[in-house]
């Protein structure tokens, strides 16, 4: 028996990059999982890629899952609604949620200050890529509160409270860390676990294509940027969801950040080519500097809020 087969998820955002990673390493895992995004055949929505929904439900079926392709665009809460109520009615619960939603690689401007940023962009981004994930965890949790388990992944970039470089950019992947801690704190007398997850230096479709490799030659990337030869597939993320919706223990890991290279070797999984890239010691050895981590003391300012001291009751549920 496969360590999730009978386990029902939902990866929003699952076209392409991680979301499609996870959505199929799932698969492999034996899960049921709902594959949400807005491109679908013959009916693109993210500029020239091709890749779709069904595509990526297809892999889960050839991985050993079941994959069941939706669209959805999960800003319209009409739509985010009507998928949780489908979910109910056809599963009649939902045992693990991926909020994986993104967008804002055409809306990232790396380089000039804030200041002279497009605010348009920015909002739009923040809204795409942070008010998704609040949306359809709003909807998404009711399916949850009833299993024996419950695992919430954010989806970020990078695994420290340290500033990636643009403004709007740094708001919104430390807004899905912020999300992942807020909601365990509010989860906490359930049997939900709410977290953070990062991957490493990933080799989405459109990295891939953007240094002129394929997944079969990727090494060669690394003549154009020779920290590409740290970098991972979208599979080694999908294991490390995978690994920790099997953990009966995860909800010792309730609102805090993780990534993909640390539980590679807390679980055991590897990369699709059998590796196990960790960026962090590949981060200290290029730049000789140690690489920060959001642990425990990081996150010790986090705890004990005066509401919480306050009123320790709140919030009822």
């Amino acid at each position: 028996m496969k360590p999730l087969e009978g386990r029902i998820a939902l990866v929003a955002g699952a076209t392409r990059g991680a979301g499609r990673g996870i959505a199929t390493m799932l698969g492999e895992a034996g899960a049921t999982v709902y594959c949400t995004g807005r491109s679908v055949r013959g009916r693109p929505a993210t500029g020239s890629r091709p890749e779709t929904i069904e595509e990526t439900a297809e892999i889960v079926d050839a991985k050993g899952g079941w994959g069941i392709a939706v669209r959805v665009d999960h800003s319209v809460e009409s739509e985010v609604e009507a998928l949780c109520a489908r979910i109910q009615r056809e599963q009649g619960r939902l045992d693990i949620l991926v909020n994986d939603i993104w967008g804002g690689d055409g809306l990232t401007e790396f380089g000039p200050a804030f200041w002279k940023q497009s605010a348009a962009k920015g909002q739009q981004m923040f809204e795409r890529a942070v008010f998704t994930h609040l949306l359809t965890s709003r909807h998404a949790v009711p399916l949850m509160l009833g299993g024996e388990r419950g695992l919430i992944v954010e989806i970020t970039d990078g695994d420290s409270f340290g500033y990636r470089g643009n403004l709007w950019y740094d708001l919104v992947k430390m807004s899905v860390i912020r999300l992942a801690f807020g909601m365990s704190r509010e989860l906490r007398r359930t049997k939900v676990t709410a977290l953070a997850l990062t991957p490493g230096f990933l080799r989405s479709e459109e990295m891939l294509e953007n240094f002129g490799v394929t997944e079969a030659n990727w090494r060669e990337g690394a003549a154009k940027d020779p920290h590409f030869i740290a970098s991972e597939s979208p599979a080694y993320v999908g294991r490390a969801v995978a690994a920790l919706a099997a953990d009966p223990n995860v909800g010792a890991k309730a609102g805090r950040v993780f990534s993909s290279w640390a539980l590679a070797r807390e679980y055991g999984f590897t990369d699709a080519d059998g590796s196990q890239p960790h960026w962090g010691d590949y981060f200290a050895r290029a730049f000789g500097r140690p690489y920060r981590v959001a642990d425990e003391d990081a996150y010790t300012s986090w705890h004990d809020g005066p509401m919480e001291i306050a009123s320790p009751d709140w919030p009822l549920g």
